[in-house]
């Protein structure tokens, strides 16, 4: 990509954007976007069905990998209740192929023993955690992935990993192992119980989780608006102060609270127009789903038409009119293209129509956040903040929100929203109606 790029040319939206980050990254860069495979250009001067129907796809993108991600834990929760260690071996142990064709972990040659006298160490009590960090570093005990020196955090968090008695921990619950342990039960109880004494000095509880931490900036100063408890019962957000002193003053958790649920009523579109947002996003996909029916039926033709020439060249091989070389090359060709056919029909068939309705209940859930927003949990309102807004600031006693896309078009075509203009190079005609009659 040149130094100044003016256009940029996509297969499609889930190739683009795998996260919101993304979508934003790439929104600032003022350029246009060719989505090849849709035949849709989206730029600033594009209509603002247009956009709000780009900005549907990337939450369906957006689901997508969240989708993926959640089927990929279930996955590796699924090994660890069968006794197998998920994922990369920790330090200890290596992956291999098991038996019944898993990848499992044994006993590293080289670590293993390290890890062993390490417990041993810690177990006499004569150690400090850097004592013990740095009489394994002289030993030679490395990381696995870096293959650097150990820190002491590193140590710290071996020496309190089940792993090594046989026991896996994975998402808050606990399962027997099927590998080999490295210390003994006893050994490891010995250490966590030291571990424990040790660290009793240093408990400060469990960290305050705060609604709006990490999520609201300064207006004054740009700084982090951060969170603090007061006599064990209120909560006050103010300015971090990190770059200078702020005159911003302090702000109770519920006024802000209360503001935000005022910001996020600017979302809100009643059922009729909804039920008109609803159909004109239906109405998009089915031009897509058209597409991908034709490419299903070519896919397919293709992968008939090639088991009709590969068995035909097995006939023409057993009663000798082709030679063997040319028989085993051809064959070979066209079960590979095959293959690659009944792979990218696979792909076409697994598409979830599914996520067009979860596009839809996103934005459902966006216009009606405001009223339920005030009575959520800390965490379900972080969840709902990170969904619907790319920029919070507070200054001089008020919130400034802006919506991310497509949220901020519920606001654009909500009835209390100002009249939309034409955007440039398009006429007042292809303003906001857009939505079906």
């Amino acid at each position: 990509m040149g130094p100044d790029p003016r256009i940029l040319l996509v297969e499609k939206v889930d190739r683009l954007y795998r996260n919101m980050t993304d979508y934003l990254e790439i929104e600032n860069l003022d350029i246009e976007i060719h989505l090849v495979k849709e035949g849709v250009v989206i730029s600033k001067e594009s209509k603002y069905s247009e956009k709000f129907i780009h900005g549907i796809k990337v939450l369906i993108a957006k689901n997508y990998v969240d989708n993926l991600s959640e089927k990929t834990k279930k996955g590796l929760l699924e090994k660890a209740s069968q006794g197998i260690w998920p994922t990369h071996a920790p330090t200890g142990y290596i992956n291999v192929l098991g038996s019944a064709g898993k990848r499992i972990i044994i006993p590293d040659p080289e670590a293993a023993p390290l890890v062993i006298r390490l417990f041993e160490w810690m177990e006499t009590g004569e150690y400090s955690l850097a004592e013990v960090t740095e009489k394994i570093r002289n030993a030679g005990l490395r990381s696995k992935l870096t293959k650097q020196i150990v820190g002491r955090s590193s140590i710290h968090h071996m020496l309190r990993n089940p792993i090594y008695i046989g026991r896996i921990e994975w998402r808050g619950e606990s399962f027997r192992g099927v590998h080999q342990p490295l210390v003994s039960s006893q050994t490891w109880n010995n250490v966590q119980e030291l571990l424990d004494r040790r660290s009793v000095k240093n408990t400060h509880g469990d960290q305050l989780r705060f609604a709006f931490t990490g999520l609201i900036t300064c207006g004054h100063c740009g700084c982090a608006v951060v969170a603090q408890m007061q006599k064990k019962r209120y909560v006050y957000y103010h300015c971090s102060g990190f770059r200078q002193k702020c005159p911003e003053k302090y702000v109770r958790e519920e006024a802000l609270t209360e503001a935000i649920a005022q910001q996020l009523a600017r979302l809100q579109v009643d059922d009729e127009i909804f039920s008109l947002i609803e159909r004109a996003i239906v109405d998009a996909q089915c031009d897509k789903d058209k597409e991908r029916n034709e490419e299903i039926m070519r896919l397919k033709a293709e992968a008939d038409r090639l088991q009709v020439r590969i068995d035909k060249l097995y006939v023409d091989h057993l009663e000798g009119r082709i030679p063997a070389d040319m028989y085993d090359r051809l064959a070979s060709e066209w079960r590979g293209e095959r293959m690659q056919s009944l792979e990218r029909l696979e792909g076409f068939r697994e598409v979830d129509n599914a996520l067009i309705g979860d596009g839809i209940e996103l934005l459902d859930l966006a216009r009606k956040a405001h009223r339920t927003f005030v009575l959520q949990s800390p965490s379900d309102k972080i969840s709902v903040l990170k969904l619907l807004l790319s920029n919070c600031t507070w200054a001089n006693g008020e919130l400034t929100v802006e919506f991310r896309e497509p949220f901020a078009m519920l606001e654009k075509i909500s009835p209390g929203a100002p009249a939309l203009s034409a955007p440039s190079g398009g006429s007042e005609a292809e303003c906001p109606n857009w939505l079906p009659e």
